[in-house]
């Protein structure tokens, strides 16, 4: 009976040691990020937030949008401007083409 539950033992020994092993190692890594993630600068952080409020407005139907919607390469996004020029702003675009929208077209 001894003899069945020292080779029972012996088996699973690995496989603990192992998983012990996995464990240390994953506590380890979860450490080092968070020591990293508080010693990354957060200036490099906000580098990429931009402030949208200025050109950001309301459009019933549609939701809330940036830039100039009578562009005709305007995104209709409240994430982008447009294709051509997204970080905006759309004040003296050089790309800025005035697109006709459908309630100011004249009838002759």
């Amino acid at each position: 009976m001894l003899n069945t539950l020292l080779v029972i033992a012996v088996g699973f020994l690995p496989s603990l040691i192992f998983l012990w092993v996995i464990r240390k190692t994953h506590l380890r890594s979860r450490l080092r990020l968070r020591q990293a993630a508080m010693n990354f600068p957060s200036v490099q952080g906000r580098e990429n937030v931009r402030s949208v409020e200025g050109d950001r407005y309301y459009l019933e139907g549609v939701g809330y949008l940036i830039g100039d919607i009578s562009c005709k390469f305007n995104a209709r996004s409240g994430y982008i401007r447009c294709a051509v020029n997204p970080d905006g702003p759309c004040n003296g675009c050089r790309h800025y083409e005035h697109k006709e929208l459908a309630g100011s077209k004249k009838s002759f």
